[in-house]
């Protein structure tokens, strides 16, 4: 790398006195050096200094092109910081980093937690059921937040949802003269600390966490009655092999259910859904579970909602498949998608065993009897067969 025209400065409480030698040359060298005020004072910069504007603008940094320019940022920049933000940018020979320790690590260096087993996540403008997929018995968890209000408002949360009992830690400036550490019971959390970017240690104590199983209790969703019960939806899920990072249309969504175990698994997941009142459960769903930067809700009836979709790398059908409708997804598939659909009705499952026959997979058809009061008995009460189809494009 020859003489890149920004550099990435990350900077702790300490100051100057926390950089290296290459650090402290840059900011020397530097036409411009941007940051946040804070930053700015920590690193001495007067006349040379530019407060970031916001909302956080790459473009008044990229302005500075083929100039010697500094970017500072607290700890890490590349841990929920502008470092990935700038570099996405610019070309690997425009810039170099200098990260620090970030916030993360400090916090378990004063707590001596091992880090690779803490969920680290960034709360200062996500919601707190960002924390719902995290939360199980002595789980740990650091979450950066807004300010010493938003603290209290998580204990309230907390205790809101039966983990208050969880251990809390409010810590500020670490790694400077005015370290700030504290310790709370969440149902019992008082703190009059009026810092600016604290960081919360969360050890949790309290109800169970959601399972990691396929085929989440039915009453966990908001629901009409149309959704995919929990069996079928397992066995859905199964067919449907969730992995990180993939794509799922999720088409006559209902409540949405496949769409929030998908996520869970850490897809994301697009549900289509032509009734509005269905759609507004699926938002509300996605949001309870802390989804909704993960699941997108289409208010829409298939197949003309698909048009402008990203191709999935899954497809579920629970309801409404005809023929136009699965010409219109099948040509929009690539090699290798994965496609599952469900049939109650006597027509769809005709359909199915025609695109069986066709395509291939595997076809079949699951009957579910659940025990019921029969006078002061109990007997077998059945509920619909469901005809399962799934394939790969």
């Amino acid at each position: 790398m020859v003489d890149p025209w920004l550099t990435i400065i990350g900077i702790g409480e300490d100051g100057l006195a926390g950089l290296s030698d290459a650090s402290r040359k840059a900011l020397v060298d530097a036409e411009t050096v941007f940051g946040g005020e804070r930053h700015l004072a920590l690193a001495g910069v007067t006349s040379r200094g530019r407060p970031w504007p916001i909302p956080f603008d790459a473009e008044i940094v990229l302005s500075c092109r083929d100039r010697p320019t500094v970017v500072l940022a607290s700890g890490d920049p590349f841990w929920h910081g502008v470092g990935a933000s700038l570099a996405e940018k610019l070309g690997g020979d425009e810039w170099i980093a200098y990260p620090g320790p970030s916030t993360f690590s400090l916090v378990a260096a004063r707590l001596g937690w091992r880090l690779e087993s803490v969920a680290c996540l960034g709360l200062h403008a996500a919601p707190f059921e960002r924390l719902v997929p995290h939360l199980a018995k002595n789980a740990r968890v650091i979450c950066l937040m807004r300010d010493a209000a938003a603290v209290g408002d998580l204990a309230k949360w907390l205790t809101q949802r039966r983990w208050g009992a969880s251990i809390l830690w409010t810590l500020a400036a670490l790694g400077g003269p005015r370290e700030y550490i504290d310790q709370h019971r969440a149902e019992l959390f008082a703190d009059d600390s009026d810092e600016k970017l604290v960081a919360v240690a969360l050890l949790a104590r309290g109800t169970q966490g959601i399972p990691r199983n396929s085929g989440l209790p039915d009453d966990l969703f908001a629901h009409d009655g149309q959704i995919t019960k929990r069996p079928v939806r397992a066995l859905a899920l199964s067919a449907l092999a969730p992995r990180p990072g993939e794509r799922l249309w999720d088409i006559g969504a209902g409540a949405g259910s496949i769409s929030v175990e998908w996520a869970l698994c850490g897809g994301a997941a697009i549900a289509v859904e032509s009734r509005e009142d269905r759609a507004a459960n699926i938002r509300s769903n996605a949001a309870t579970f802390g989804l909704t930067h993960r699941i997108n809700v289409v208010a829409g009836k298939a197949p003309e909602a698909l048009v402008d979709l990203e191709a999935p790398d899954a497809v579920f059908i629970g309801g409404g498949l005809d023929l136009t409708m699965f010409d219109a997804v099948w040509s929009r598939l690539v090699s290798g998608t994965r496609l599952v659909a469900h049939a109650v009705t006597l027509e769809t499952e005709a359909l199915l065993g025609e695109l069986h026959q066709r395509h291939g997979g595997e076809l079949m058809r699951v009957e579910i009897s659940h025990a019921a009061p029969l006078g002061r008995y109990r007997s077998w009460e059945a509920a619909r067969p469901v005809v399962q189809w799934s394939t790969v494009r």
